[in-house]
C-alpha cells in the first residue's frame, strides 16, 4: 500500500524527492500511512476542495479491503 501511495504522489508532486510515506500499525489492526511532502506540493496533493486527497484515500481503501485490513492516510 505504501508503494501505491508513494507512486501516485510522486507523479503529482513537483519535488518527488521530498515525498516520504511512513507506515504505522495501530493496536486495532488499522494501518496508518503518513504522507510528507514539500510545502509547495501540499496544495497539489490535497487538490481543490480535497478532491485529489480523497481519490488517493479511495484507492488506498480499495487496496486495503482486498487485503482484508483497514487503512487511512494522513497528510502532514
Amino acid at each position: 500500500m505504501k508503494d501505491l501511495v508513494e507512486y501516485v504522489v510522486k507523479s503529482i508532486a513537483m519535488n518527488p524527492d521530498d515525498v516520504k510515506v511512513t507506515e504505522i500499525d495501530q493496536d486495532d489492526g488499522t494501518l496508518v500511512l503518513q504522507l510528507e511532502v514539500a510545502e509547495d506540493d501540499k496544495g497539489r496533493v490535497i487538490g481543490r476542495q480535497g478532491r485529489v486527497a480523497q481519490s488517493i484515500r479511495m484507492l488506498l481503501r480499495v487496496m486495503a479491503v482486498k487485503q482484508g485490513t483497514r487503512a487511512t492516510l494522513e497528510i502532514i
